[in-house]
């Protein structure tokens, strides 16, 4: 994948801009990556992140509600927001031709939202009602992002459930929502990114006339999030009235992805190594040849997409098994396999399959403008370089099976968060 060829400028106000132009389709992206997440909430207002996620879509001083929505969607365009442990991004799609219109929805919100009692309570009945559908209604709700925190980390911006809880959300005031706006969604501590079809220069000027006079505020000092390693395995227990069979969830702590990114990729690779097919070794052990699970996964990340994080991050396993099953025996599993693969790595057509699969797949997903616009975004806003995006699947090639096999060392039991979802009734 080639590195792109990019232009940078910050603005007077502390804006941070990246271009990214591609002129192969009439199309460009826009997105603003905020620097807030799950994990800057203060404590009693858990949840307050992505509630402010849908606040940023009710309109603004200029604009009533909905009319962002009618003019991307008039303008042939989609558009949409999410929240990240340590970030909060918001992105149009839209013709080429319609890029001043996108430039001007997100400053215009980045000026002034309309922040309202009216539209704050409306918006947290929205969020309630989203955690009932996706989380307190369905079966494995919360398991494992929401729930495997708090066994695995310690401090509350890592453990807390970014969802959060109805109490907080509840008692969210007008007053709040300002102070949060204010400390956060400042300037200077946001990344505007466009890619497409689009002049550097021309597009700078227009970048310049939208977003050069929202005035500038201070910025927040980000905060370390790490915290020690685990010195034994934690445990922790949930009981699901929707799960028809039980689960258990296993994570490690990784890397650093910024001070030692070649060792994060590893575990990826590793990942992949473990699960990605029916070819992969714990699918071959546990699905098809001893039989003691139903489903098994691991993945980067609480949501499972690597370097979608800063330090402290989660390597996760996750697997549903038979009532008859012990989670025990699951684990004993997963160690076997992990010691088989710390003592000799994945052979070369192993570690040349999953290679080969992941840059395929990075490789898709870097031709759709949405997801190339999001990644150069994310990757300049928490690393300082939009161009690890096109970089990583020279980066993950490299990896070796030494490498892996180091990762699969590091996983021990003495340093793992283990989950267990029984089945029945909470009372």
């Amino acid at each position: 994948m080639a590195v792109p060829e990019l232009h940078r400028r910050t603005l007077s106000n502390g804006l941070r801009v990246v271009l990214a132009p591609d002129r192969s389709a009439p199309v460009v992206g826009v997105s603003v990556h905020y620097d807030v997440g799950f994990r800057s909430e203060p404590q009693g207002r858990t949840g307050f992140a992505h509630l402010f996620e849908h606040l940023m879509f009710q309109g603004s001083e200029s604009l009533e509600k909905l009319a962002h929505f009618r003019h991307v969607q008039s303008s042939g365009g989609t558009f949409n927001g999410s929240t990240h442990p340590d970030y909060t991004d918001y992105f149009e799609v839209l013709p080429s031709a319609a890029l001043e219109r996108a430039l001007f929805l997100e400053a215009d919100r980045m000026r002034a939202p309309k922040i309202t009692e009216e539209n704050l309570r409306n918006q947290i009945d929205v969020v309630k009602e989203e955690i009932r559908l996706n989380v307190l209604n369905r079966p494995y709700g919360g398991f494992p992002w929401i729930l495997l925190p708090p066994v695995l980390y310690e401090t509350f911006p890592n453990a807390h459930n970014g969802y959060g809880d109805f109490t907080d959300l509840e008692t969210a005031t007008v007053d709040d929502c300002a102070a949060f706006f204010d400390t956060y969604y400042a300037p200077g501590n946001a990344v505007l990114t466009v890619a497409g079809d689009l002049h550097p220069e021309e597009t700078f000027a227009l970048v310049e006339k939208h977003f050069g006079d929202v005035p500038a505020r201070p910025v927040p000092v980000r905060p370390s999030f790490a915290e020690p390693l685990p010195s034994a395995q934690r445990t922790g227990h949930h009981v699901d009235p929707h799960a028809p069979l039980p689960a258990v969830a296993v994570g490690y702590r990784m890397p650093d992805p910024v001070s030692e990114l070649d060792a994060y990729l590893a575990y990826s690779v590793l990942s992949e190594v473990l699960t990605d097919g029916d070819a992969s070794r714990l699918q071959q052990r546990m699905v098809h040849q001893d039989a003691i699970v139903t489903d098994i996964g691991t993945g980067c990340g609480l949501f499972g997409v690597p370097l979608d994080s800063r330090d402290p991050d989660t390597f996760l396993v996750t697997a549903i098994h038979a009532p008859d099953v012990s989670t025990q025996l699951v684990l004993d599993t997963l160690d076997e396999e992990l010691d088989r693969l710390s003592a000799t790595g994945p052979d070369t057509e192993e570690l040349t399959r999953v290679t080969a699969r992941w840059s395929a797949s990075l490789h898709r997903e870097h031709d759709r403008v949405s997801s190339r616009t999001l990644a150069f975004g994310a990757f300049e806003l928490m690393y300082g370089r939009a161009e690890l995006s096109a970089e990583l699947p020279a980066r993950i090639a490299a990896i070796t099976a030494e490498d892996v096999a180091a990762a699969a060392k590091a996983m021990r039991p003495d340093s793992r968060a283990v989950l267990t979802v029984e089945p029945g009734s909470e009372s």
